[in-house]
């Protein structure tokens, strides 16, 4: 496998009944967190009910995030297209690309609460119809082209961008993907990347990895376009880890319940349906079921090629940030992560753990000659010392 990237998926997830500034002040927090440890990028969600994914224009956040950090690329994670009128949405990304100076990602999708499509008159069935329709038009409008087109809920009328994107040709698009195969028919269709949300935290989600890329593929021949490349396939997954199993187990007890209720409660997301009666049960199912890791650095590196394994091989590693530990922990799991996981999956060729290790191996290996040398040569130079001051020039 290639150099992977890795990065986060932060929907976010905030137990209602917080202090919701303060939480948006940990997630700005993470991600310059995450930028100083080198992730690459960090993908923002956008929703607008149910009280605990609580940020409404990823843009807004993408913005101010961008302006706290060095090199992480942001993304939308995703914009429901399906909401907006698909020229600001095309508008909206290009002004960032400038921004951010090429650090802005495009991912889209329909929109997953029912609670804010229902909002504005529109239920699943109406928002993915018009996903499709949206996403032509927003492409047509970043290749440059004027629109003209009526849809369900917008009229544009010779529509252009008056800004070509900062990044050429243009930035990274990527169409999400949860149980069905809209997502990599659109991937496919338009060459654009895959973003694997609800396909890798399910235990269905995870045996179908392989079969998403297959869509991918099989609608790119048919639209003619080039083969895809899978480092655009991005893979969200489920991770906390600590310096033990059972260090890492009680941190989640700290908040894993919550977002486990959420799911099941809350949520009218059944694509993320998770089990578990107790806390206990919500840890075995997450590390049972192959969908995420709550261990240790080899369980995650383990699960990271479990995913590389099942999938074919995909471009990027995200980890879906979720609070299931209080932030201190939280903060050392991504250490651990970066210190421990990133470097072995990070080549090219030899990865960047690896060629450490060689060094220590050779290093060990030559060790005794080279101390034989170090104090061959304290003996001579003591003895030059003590030949000088005995024959003075």
């Amino acid at each position: 496998m290639s150099r992977l990237r890795f990065g986060v998926f932060l929907a976010p997830f905030h137990p209602a009944g917080q202090n919701p500034t303060l939480a948006l002040q940990r997630d700005l927090r993470l991600l310059e967190h995450l930028d100083y440890l080198g992730f690459d990028e960090a993908w923002i969600g956008e929703h607008h009910s149910a009280g605990s994914e609580i940020i409404a224009s990823p843009e807004i956040v993408m913005a101010a995030a961008a302006e706290r950090t060095k090199n992480i690329k942001f993304g939308t994670g995703v914009t429901s297209i399906s909401y907006h009128n698909p020229l600001w949405v095309a508008d909206r990304m290009v002004l960032l690309d400038h921004l951010t100076r090429g650090r802005t990602m495009l991912g889209v999708g329909p929109g997953s609460l029912p609670t804010d499509s229902s909002m504005i008159g529109l239920n699943p069935t109406d928002t993915r119809e018009l996903l499709d329709v949206n996403f032509d038009i927003i492409m047509r409008l970043l290749a440059g082209e004027t629109v003209t087109e009526q849809t369900r809920t917008h009229n544009l009328v010779d529509a252009r961008l008056q800004l070509r994107p900062y990044t050429e040709p243009c930035f990274d698009v990527a169409v999400a993907a949860v149980a069905s195969p809209t997502g990599p028919r659109l991937a496919g269709r338009y060459g654009t990347g895959l973003l694997s949300i609800g396909a890798t935290l399910t235990k269905e989600g995870f045996d179908a990895l392989a079969h998403h890329w297959n869509v991918v593929e099989e609608r790119a021949t048919h639209f003619g376009q080039p083969t895809p490349d899978r480092s655009g396939w991005r893979l969200v997954g489920l991770m906390h880890i600590a310096e033990t199993r059972e260090q890492a187990y009680r941190d989640v007890e700290y908040g894993i319940e919550q977002w486990f209720r959420y799911f099941q409660k809350v949520a009218a997301f059944p694509q993320m349906v998770v089990e578990g009666g107790n806390r206990t049960e919500m840890i075995d199912f997450i590390n049972e079921s192959g969908i995420g890791a709550i261990g240790t650095a080899e369980d995650a590196r383990a699960q990271v090629q479990r995913l590389a394994d099942q999938s074919g091989g995909f471009g990027a590693m995200l980890l879906l940030a979720h609070e299931w530990a209080n932030p201190e922990a939280t903060k050392r799991s991504y250490e651990l992560i970066a210190q421990h996981v990133l470097p072995h999956f990070q080549g090219p060729g030899r990865t960047h753990a690896e060629s450490t290790l060689l060094a220590k191996q050779h290093a060990t290996d030559t060790r005794s000659g080279h101390a034989e040398a170090q104090l061959s040569a304290v003996e001579h130079m003591t003895k030059k010392y003590a030949s000088e001051v005995t024959n003075p020039q």
